[in-house]
């Protein structure tokens, strides 16, 4: 049985605000229950299935086709390179995503503080952990 999540934990899962969850509520993309303490819950695969349909919407920003699956866009927020080797930070919504590449991709893109850039990951191993006490 999916976890029953409230409003805001709900919005904070799904990258939106509040009100967007409670106007899907409203028009019925969401359904919504109350818990025991009088709360607005929301199913929680409900909310995993509104996840993937924005996960899976096309990305017109770069008109290929990929294998990898993870794509997080943001600001960089700092970039460190030497001679050869690059360190490069995104803020991608509350994520911070570090990738470490040639200082020559770092010129070549132009990576710089402030600039919008896009991490895409493709990994074969994924830690997935639950909080304490969920099996």
């Amino acid at each position: 049985m999916a976890a029953h999540l409230r409003i805001s934990e709900a919005a904070r899962y799904l990258g939106v605000s509040d009100d967007t969850v409670r106007r899907w509520v409203d028009a019925g993309t969401l359904s919504a229950t109350t818990d025991a303490a009088g709360r607005k819950v929301v199913d929680g695969y409900d909310v995993a299935m509104a996840a993937r349909r924005a996960a899976s919407a096309p990305d017109a920003t770069t008109g290929m086709a990929s294998s990898a699956r993870n794509r997080f866009t943001g600001l960089v927020t700092d970039v460190k390179a030497d001679g050869v080797m690059a360190q490069v930070e995104l803020q991608c919504g509350p994520f911070r995503v570090v990738s470490l590449m040639s200082a020559e991709a770092v010129h070549e893109l132009g990576l710089e503080p402030g600039q919008v850039a896009v991490a895409v990951v493709k990994s074969t191993t994924v830690v997935v952990e639950t909080p304490t006490g969920h099996a």
